[in-house]
C-alpha cells in the first residue's frame, strides 16, 4: 500500500528538518521562533531528566557563539520521517537522525539518534513542543 503525505505532514517534516539545521548551526533566533517558551524534553543531555523551558538549550547554543566556526559542514538526515496528526493542531514527527561531520582530528564521524517531536498550533503557528531523543537501540 503506497501512502501519500499531506501538505500539513510535510510542511511539519519541513519545519523539524529547520529546526534541526538551526540547531547544528546554533542560529537561536531560527530555534526560538520555531519552539514554544515551554519546551519539555528528554535528551541524553538531561541524564533521564524531563528538562522545561528554555535555559538548558540556550546554554548549548551559546557555546557556539564562544567558538570558532567548525572546520566543515555537519550534514543532518532523517530516516524514514512519519507525521501523525493528533489533531487540527497537533502533530507528532517521528524518525532516526543520521549526523554527519568532521571531528577535530579530520576524521568523519556518524551520530544516530531516535527521535520524537511534537508538534503544536498556538496561535496560527506550528510550535515545537516537545521532543524525545535517545541513542539508538540497535
Amino acid at each position: 500500500m503506497t501512502t501519500s503525505t499531506s501538505s500539513t505532514e510535510q510542511q511539519l517534516i519541513d519545519l523539524t528538518r529547520r529546526l534541526l539545521t538551526a540547531v547544528s548551526t546554533g542560529d537561536w533566533k531560527v530555534y526560538r521562533e520555531l519552539v514554544a517558551d515551554d519546551l519539555s524534553c528528554f535528551e541524553p543531555e538531561a541524564r533521564g531528566q524531563l528538562v522545561e523551558g528554555l535555559e538548558f538549550h540556550e546554554f548549548y547554543f551559546s557555546l557556539s557563539s564562544d567558538r570558532p566556526a567548525p572546520p566543515s559542514r555537519v550534514v543532518t538526515t532523517l530516516i524514514g520521517p512519519k507525521v501523525r496528526m493528533l489533531s487540527e493542531d497537533s502533530a507528532v514527527v517521528t524518525f532516526v537522525r543520521l549526523v554527519q561531520r568532521v571531528d577535530s582530528d579530520g576524521r568523519p564521524t556518524t551520530g544516530c539518534h531516535e527521535e520524537t517531536r511534537i508538534w503544536q498550533q498556538i496561535l496560527g503557528r506550528w510550535k515545537h513542543v516537545h521532543f524525545h531523543r535517545s541513542a539508538p537501540s540497535s
